[in-house]
């Protein structure tokens, strides 16, 4: 979603290279760009004018860094005033004694249910025992419907029959946690299709009963100032704990991302990245900074890999990255891999647009759709073709088109979209044998 700030700035920056010191003039010119960019990309008029502000006086007003370059000065400045306006990590909180009670808030249809599923499986995946429960008694089926989504994730749901009292069902539901050792209740309350003083006292009466640690707040990303308006409408009447931003695959600007928590003071915890109950991660602002300026989010890609790549198959990979032989074969494995990290453009998203990947080629996309005609045709190949793609003359490419059922033209992108990857996979591997990816340290949460 960041794709049009990202490219938009790396133009910026672009401009300063071959320049021999930081002059006001390069600073005036680079400072419109990025106003541009961060406007264009919606990020709250007053947040993008606060932020130049302070880029303004660090790259005036500090000493200048002479091993540092005029763009890596402003890329440098910009970072850490990035980071400074969506802050440190914020973990979620427990109570002390559970069980803890999460309330989960925000118009209807901002996606409640279904983030509330998610929060459920995150929650389950970290070691917690939820539960969930509806109060939303107006919206018809709306508590069959959350009773749906916690059968998919595989967490149980607190039907609350026999009243449409919304304390009456959580009381109910904080009754049964006791009982039965669940130590996360999940409140999926009532929405509304705009923010009322009914809807508003209702979820005033279920925070004084209910004392949660957490009142996270759901925004789609898609309605960008939208959502941080919402936001801060509920932040003064409720308090919230964080904000949760549903829909960060799709095609919005970024702009909620970056302004949501400067102008609400909630802090962003949780960002929906997919349609997929397990498609919820963990809010890490330095990683969203560093995506911004087209760093890539490799800590991210790194966390996905473990979770889904097998370890002995990355040992041989790397092997036959260091000897320059990742072949066919190869990456029709690497595909179906990756097929597990979630939506492939998401996971080629993460890696850095600048350094050694700057100049890969922008048209690298496998249309999900085609992953299994892409194996079909790479499946079709004799084993020797998949080891060495130079023996696939045109002869070859007519016979492997009729044993997978497609087009020689298929064919042929199938082999182009190797080749990129191959070129990847080996920028990839000179950058692991160098030493250049070492000292990253361990990843947030692991021991």
């Amino acid at each position: 979603m960041f794709e049009n700030l990202t490219d938009k700035l790396q133009r910026v920056f672009k401009n300063l290279r071959g320049q021999g010191k930081l002059t006001q003039e390069h600073v005036d010119e680079a400072l419109a760009g990025i106003r541009e960019a961060l406007l264009e990309g919606d990020v709250n008029v007053g947040v993008a004018d606060e932020l130049l502000t302070h880029i303004r006086e660090k790259a005036l007003g500090s000493e200048v860094l002479l091993q540092l370059s005029p763009d890596q000065q402003v890329i440098k400045i910009v970072r850490d005033e990035l980071a400074l306006l969506l802050g440190k990590h914020a973990k979620p909180l427990f109570a002390s004694r559970p069980p803890s009670v999460w309330m989960i808030v925000g118009l209807q249809g901002s996606g409640k249910t279904t983030t509330t599923g998610k929060l459920a499986k995150w929650l389950a995946a970290h070691g917690h025992r939820p539960i969930v429960v509806s109060t939303d008694v107006y919206r018809p089926a709306a508590r069959e419907q959350l009773a749906q989504v916690a059968k998919a994730v595989n967490v149980p749901c607190w039907p609350g029959t026999g009243t449409d009292k919304p304390l009456e069902i959580t009381r109910g539901a904080i009754r049964e946690a006791k009982l039965s050792a669940f130590d996360v209740i999940l409140v999926d309350t009532a929405g509304r299709l705009h923010i009322d003083d009914t809807l508003m006292e209702e979820l005033g009466t279920l925070k004084r009963e209910l004392s949660p640690v957490e009142i996270l707040f759901v925004a789609d990303a898609m309605i960008g100032q939208d959502a941080v308006r919402s936001a801060g409408e509920f932040h003064k009447r409720l308090g919230l704990s964080g904000v949760v931003l549903t829909k960060l695959d799709g095609d919005a600007r970024g702009g909620a991302a970056l302004s949501i928590g400067k102008v609400t003071g909630a802090p962003v915890k949780f960002v929906g990245t997919g349609e997929k109950y397990d498609a919820l991660d963990a809010f890490y602002p330095e990683r969203i900074v560093s995506r911004v300026l087209g760093m890539g989010d490799v800590l991210s890609l790194i966390e996905r890999a473990e979770q889904t790549v097998d370890a002995k198959q990355a040992a041989e990979l790397a092997r036959k990255l260091r000897r320059n032989e990742f072949t066919l074969e190869d990456f029709r494995d690497q595909l179906r891999q990756v097929r597990k990290m979630g939506p492939l453009e998401q996971v080629l998203g993460m890696l850095p647009k600048i350094g050694p990947l700057a100049n890969m080629p922008k048209d690298v996309q496998i249309d999900e759709s085609r992953l299994k005609r892409i194996e079909a045709v790479i499946n079709s190949m004799t084993s020797s073709e998949r080891n060495d793609h130079a023996l696939i003359d045109g002869k070859r490419r007519k016979r492997i088109a009729r044993g997978s059922g497609t087009s020689v033209q298929e064919v042929n992108q199938v082999l182009k979209q190797y080749l990129q990857m191959r070129t990847m996979m080996k920028q990839y591997g000179s950058l692991a044998t160098s030493g250049r990816l070492k000292g990253m340290g361990k990843l947030p949460g692991t021991s």
